[in-house]
């Protein structure tokens, strides 16, 4: 066995992946990768710090034909799931797949209440001869539609996880070359990131900007509610703007810490889809509910886009209290 195969097996056998290794040897971890690959030889002085870090000797460590210590030789090798740059670019892929399908089914969720309010502006111009009941419920059936539309969007997203469940919920390390090819990758692609979160924030921050000004201006309320209209359309589309490159740059950092084993993602998406399976049922008993007995139905409507636009909110603040956990 040549000294490349026996760090390799000495460190398997203690459970660290290379950049463990390289932190406690004071190297970079390309310098492990090239010494497990056979491309560089330590020198003297990190021979013996790979001695007395696995607690064998140097004579093992250098002379082809020296077995290991009974102590090691006898204990089991921990086997790490060894990713290649082919199996990290796609799961990169699949995570931006996964996220775009998201992305639409929030999309049409936050805009499933736009035809109502045009409907409703429609009513309130006269036009069409459309009364603001008729204008009600041709809205609301529409938002059953788009939010069914929406909800299917997620339960397509499910198609990725399997594709994406070794990286996710496996310790793993990298092969040689992958781990330098990423983070190349990963600062190309901040430039990109930083830049798209910020246009993304800045329509969840504008807006309201037109609602403002037309209610300054004293505006009619068919006025109103088409700003009404344009304010939902710019949070749907910031969260489409966002959702892809967040969860690129996610996944790039994902890949980046190697062996570190983290599942806390596909624990916030099966909270999430709990989430859904609980919050629209409940959503539509509260909304058939309260229109039959105040036979109100042209004014509970409104339950619909709060309802979408809440359980986006929700589903953001779950991920943002996760990730503050310690």
């Amino acid at each position: 066995m040549i000294l490349a195969e026996k760090i390799v097996k000495l460190r398997k056998q203690v459970g660290w992946s290379q950049e463990e290794l390289a932190e406690k040897m004071n190297v970079s971890r390309q310098s492990v990768s090239k010494w497990e690959a056979s491309n560089s030889i330590p020198d003297l002085n990190k021979i013996i710090m790979l001695a007395e870090i696995f607690n064998v000797s140097t004579d093992y460590l250098l002379k082809d034909a020296t077995e290991a210590p009974s102590s090691l030789s006898g204990s089991s090798e921990i086997n790490t799931l060894q990713i290649s740059l082919e199996q990290a670019l796609e799961y990169v892929e699949n995570k931006v797949s996964m996220a775009r399908l998201n992305a639409k089914g929030a999309f049409l969720l936050v805009c499933s209440a736009i035809p109502l309010f045009a409907l409703l502006a429609l009513a309130e111009t006269n036009k069409l001869n459309l009364t603001p009941n008729t204008a009600s419920v041709i809205g609301v059936i529409i938002i059953l539609i788009m939010v069914s539309i929406g909800i299917s969007f997620f339960i397509r997203s499910n198609h990725y996880k399997s594709d994406a469940f070794l990286i996710e919920n496996e310790a793993f390390e990298l092969a040689y070359g992958v781990h330098s090819a990423f983070k190349e990758r990963l600062q190309k692609f901040t430039a990109t990131y930083n830049l798209r979160l910020s246009v993304g924030v800045s329509m969840f921050i504008l807006s309201s900007a037109p609602l403002i000004f037309t209610i300054m201006l004293s505006g009619g309320s068919d006025i109103t509610l088409i700003t009404i209209t344009l304010m939902i359309f710019m949070i749907a589309t910031g969260i489409v703007i966002i959702s892809p490159v967040s969860a690129k740059y996610d996944a790039y950092n994902r890949i980046l810490k190697e062996g570190q084993f983290e599942a806390s993602y596909s624990m916030r998406t099966k909270r999430v889809g709990k989430l859904a399976a609980f919050y629209w049922p409940l959503l539509t008993a509260i909304y058939l509910a309260w229109s039959f007995w105040t036979m109100g139905w042209g004014v509970t409507w409104i339950i619909w886009p709060v309802g979408s636009i809440l359980f986006v909110a929700l589903a953001g603040l779950m991920e943002l209290l996760d990730k503050e956990t310690p």
